[in-house]
């Protein structure tokens, strides 16, 4: 995901190197709406890269259309995704920047933070970061009446089970993902370089278990397994209309989560749109990457 210059009158002409970045508490609020996934990821290392040439922080909500399944950066593209049932849905398919296991991105509301370390509280380590991230995330849920709070508080953080639903990321919650109550209804990646971060994360409106399992099968072999694994991603993991009886429209969950950041950081949103440069450098990533098939099939090196 990339960058450019910012403009304090101007933030719709924002970019790489903007005159706010100096500016302690100010962020951009970009929020674009639905785009297919190559784009989505794309324009989110755009911002990235705005934030390592020292641009201001940005807080993006966004959406999926169509719908796809993102792959974590470094996850191998097996049996355990089902390419041809994506293909059958209408699906996308796209590698994130980020970490993690596969999600499938519907029904939801995504987040994406790109900021330099000092400008995030306990920005100089991951979980500093996560754990200030989900705060404002947290105080955004329960604008909506979603009482979610970080597994770690929670205790229903979970060690990493292979054997348990292994592709899908809300099979399991991690000590930085939040919950309601034993079930995750965020799901969250990070990457970080050059003094900078981006963590990106999916928020459910609604989540259809059984349609997860279609896509992302993992090892389930026989009839019986899926509606099995079925019930017990059920159990797992939940969309905010599971807890408020209701499912809220993308606006209202988006201007709540953006009240919840200005509330949790003591920040200044400032609404903008994505700068010229940072459109371009997006398409030039969709180009290299989001939307290379070749790019997507290969998992990411670690070294």
């Amino acid at each position: 995901m990339t960058p450019h210059r910012a403009d304090a009158a101007s933030p719709d002409d924002a970019g790489h190197r903007g005159r706010l970045a100096d500016t302690p508490g100010r962020w951009r609020l970009l929020i674009t709406g639905p785009a297919d996934g190559a784009y989505n990821m794309a324009l989110d290392e755009a911002l990235l890269h705005g934030a390592i040439a020292g641009g201001q922080p940005v807080l993006r909500i966004y959406a999926w259309q169509p719908p796809a399944v993102s792959l974590g950066y470094f996850q191998q593209l097996d049996e355990s995704i089902d390419r041809a049932e994506i293909t059958r849905r209408g699906f996308g398919l796209v590698r994130r920047p980020t970490g993690g296991r596969a999600i499938l991105h519907k029904d939801e509301v995504t987040y994406s933070v790109a900021a330099r370390h000092q400008d995030i509280t306990g920005g100089s380590s991951l979980m500093g970061s996560y754990r200030t991230i989900s705060r404002a995330i947290e105080a955004g849920l329960q604008i909506l009446g979603v009482a979610a709070e970080l597994a770690e508080r929670s205790g229903h953080a979970r060690q990493q089970n292979k054997h348990s639903l292994p592709t899908v990321c809300f099979a399991q919650p991690a000590k930085v993902d939040m919950v309601v109550g034993s079930r995750k209804i965020v799901g969250s990646a990070q990457t970080r370089r050059a003094g900078a971060l981006l963590q990106h994360g999916s928020i459910p409106l609604s989540i259809d278990p059984q349609e997860h399992l279609a896509v992302m099968p993992g090892g389930l072999k026989t009839e019986a397994e899926p509606e099995a694994g079925g019930e017990q991603l059920g159990e797992l993991a939940c969309g905010i209309a599971d807890i408020l009886g209701r499912t809220p429209s993308f606006d209202e969950t988006a201007q709540a989560l953006a009240a919840g950041f200005a509330q949790a950081l003591a920040i200044r949103l400032t609404p903008g749109k994505v700068s010229e440069v940072e459109e371009e450098t997006a398409r030039q990533l969709m180009a290299e990457k989001y939307a290379n098939d070749a790019w997507t099939a290969k998992p990411g090196s670690r070294k």
